[in-house]
């Protein structure tokens, strides 16, 4: 893909951000629409929860697989299957019938989802080969997320009080119809050097682990959490997740790439992703609710008043990934968790009748954090190593966003408890507000201890490990056990 001329680039980086636009906008979009799912459909709190969590659940599994696939099949043919995939689940969303048949048709869109946004990062570390215009051009791809995420209840305010919920699903088609056409005539076609091979039983333990986590939090708000059904969720989880460890370590070509964590930054970025997606879901399902709930606003009222968040991460997104390539990840990252841990902890200060002004003026904050977190996290997740890991280093960071919007979203609404108006709905909020606080902190230390001079050096390490194992590894290879190489 070197021989691309700029503009070419150019066009394959728009493609590609565009993908993203529609799978992480259909995360926030839902949002807005919920309390008229919720009487349309007459849905429970759980189910609304599903709608979103079935979305984000399926996303965060089968991410690591999709990017896998996509090194060793084609990366534009996954991408398009992606595409075709999530135009159908939202055609099925746009026509459900019932809230049962809405989570379905919501994970049969998340299936085309985790072809589309990991293999299009591959796409994009693959074209631009040049380190300081990859970081720009996976800083724009990066800040995609956040503006989609606070773009979504903007635009779904909008057609759900003019067209109904329905509009927000159906919209999808075209865009994914125009981008299934740009990419057959520009995105070329790619593969990893190397090969590798279907990991089925690591596939499953991750599904198992994910699954289990996020069932048990949802449903622990009507069972409890001495429910045997949650305790047993959560002992499966445990044992998955032991029983992954070992399978994956002793794999030459694992689903779950451990050998990545060995460095330090890629994991803090996991770990932020992760941290920064949680606060972010469980912030646009509280908001949302509080502003049609709490204060009696239309779907577009309570989008509009997210416009402030919406700007500033399109102001702050690139000029953060320009920051990000010339002068490194740790300045936009203290930046975004010391906003995010204010707007925590302005955010317990929000009550039935707080002036609109003052809560306004607290979200900023996290247009702030959202602004200038996705830029360093994305850069980090793939600089340094070889271009042949780039779908699993990227799938890695994707399914940590994902998995932190699902736990975001089903903590939240376990936290909350039910649908409630006034002084007891900002009561239960304040518990996601310190939640928030929490990971605010964390975000920080992370991005304090990721950009030193150590972490650099672990880093450097683990690509050298990663280049040294593909030399000793022929084409093709992928049977269990210990290879050259592995350390």
């Amino acid at each position: 893909m070197t021989d691309l001329s700029p503009r070419h680039r150019s066009l394959v980086l728009a493609i590609c951000c565009a993908s993203m636009v529609v799978v992480v906008m259909d995360i926030s979009i839902v949002n807005t629409a919920l309390p008229r799912i919720h009487e349309d459909l007459a849905a429970s709190v759980t189910g609304l929860q599903w709608t979103i969590d079935a979305y984000t659940l399926v996303l965060a599994a089968f991410l690591l697989l999709a990017g896998s696939t996509a090194d060793r099949v084609g990366r534009k043919r996954v991408f398009q299957i992606g595409l075709l995939a999530f135009g159908l689940g939202s055609m099925l969303c746009g026509t459900a019938s019932g809230i049962g048949w809405l989570i379905a048709a919501r994970a049969v869109q998340a299936v085309g989802a985790t072809m589309l946004n990991p293999v299009a990062m591959a796409i994009i570390a693959n074209t631009y080969t040049v380190p300081a215009e990859r970081a720009k051009a996976i800083g724009v791809f990066g800040s995609m997320s956040g503006l989609s995420l606070a773009l979504g209840p903007i635009l779904g305010g909008a057609l759900v009080d003019s067209l109904g919920w329905r509009s927000i699903f159906w919209i999808n088609v075209p865009i994914v119809i125009v981008a299934f056409a740009l990419t057959t005539r520009y995105v070329p076609e790619s593969h990893a050097p190397r090969a590798r091979r279907f990991d089925p039983v690591g596939q499953l333990l991750v599904i198992l682990v994910l699954g289990s986590v996020v069932y048990a939090v949802i449903e622990s708000n009507r069972r409890g959490w001495t429910s045997p059904v949650i305790v047993g969720l959560l002992v499966v989880a445990a044992v998955a997740t032991v029983l992954l460890v070992s399978y994956e370590t002793r794999r030459t070509d694992p689903l779950l790439e451990l050998r990545l964590f060995r460095s330090v930054p890629f994991s803090s970025a996991i770990l932020m992703a992760l941290f920064a997606l949680c606060a972010f879901g469980a912030f646009l399902f509280v908001t949302t609710l509080y502003l049609q709930h709490v204060r009696g606003m239309s779907a577009l009222a309570a989008g509009l008043s997210l416009l402030p968040v919406g700007a500033l991460i399109a102001l702050l997104s690139p000029y953060t990934g320009k920051v990000v390539g010339t002068r490194g990840p740790r300045l936009p990252l203290l930046v975004s968790g010391t906003a995010l841990a204010l707007g925590g902890l302005l955010s317990l200060t929000i009550g039935p009748a707080t002036a609109l002004v003052a809560v306004l003026a607290i979200y900023l904050l996290f247009g702030v954090f959202q602004g200038t977190i996705n830029p360093p996290i994305t850069n980090t997740a793939v600089s340094g190593m070889p271009r042949s890991m780039a779908g699993v280093a990227t799938s890695l960071a994707s399914a940590g966003r994902q998995t932190g919007t699902t736990l975001g979203v089903a903590i939240a609404g376990t936290m909350l408890g039910s649908v409630s108006d006034g002084t007891s709905f900002t009561d239960s909020a304040r518990a996601v507000w310190w939640l928030v606080l929490g990971l605010g902190v964390g975000i920080t230390a992370l991005g304090l201890l990721s950009t030193t001079p150590w972490a650099k050096g672990t880093a450097e390490r683990a690509a050298a490990l990663f280049e040294e194992i593909e030399g000793a590894v022929p084409a093709g290879g992928g049977r269990t056990g210990t290879v050259t190489g592995r350390r």
